[in-house]
């Protein structure tokens, strides 16, 4: 029977960390992983910049697999989900202008089809050369 059970919030210390998560012991017997990517909210590039070792931390229990007594963890389904921005939307007229500007400017790339018809020009002005 499992100690812990999946939804479990508990305080833990970190007892290792490697590239990819911290160890967090539960108990005197019972460790379980923290990937990395349930460490916080947003990416984490080094670990070691969010947790060291012996770091009391406070973790969600995601999953147990008892047959292989392994504890699934996350610090980060305890901390609440920081506040996303609304993306600043340009007004409609602005976005019209910008598009009717890229099609008027010859600058930039070309797209597929306008060049398509340059090559197969192109290519007939080759084998009219050769053909003489």
């Amino acid at each position: 029977m499992a100690k812990f059970e999946e939804g479990q919030v508990l305080e833990g210390k970190v007892t290792g960390i490697q590239p990819y998560g911290a160890f967090v012991a539960l108990d005197e017997e019972v460790q379980g992983l923290v990937h990395i990517s349930e460490v916080t909210h947003g990416f984490v590039k080094d670990i070691n910049e969010h947790l060291t070792v012996g770091d009391d931390v406070k973790v969600k229990v995601l999953n147990v697999d008892e047959e292989k007594g392994k504890y699934s963890l996350s610090i980060r389904a305890t901390e609440e989900a920081p506040q996303q921005q609304p993306k600043q939307r340009k007004p409609k007229q602005q976005q019209q202008q910008q598009a009717q500007q890229q099609e008027e400017s010859p600058a930039g790339f070309n797209t597929l089809k306008d060049k398509l018809d340059e090559w197969i020009n192109q290519s007939k002005e080759r084998e009219d050369q050769f053909r003489k």
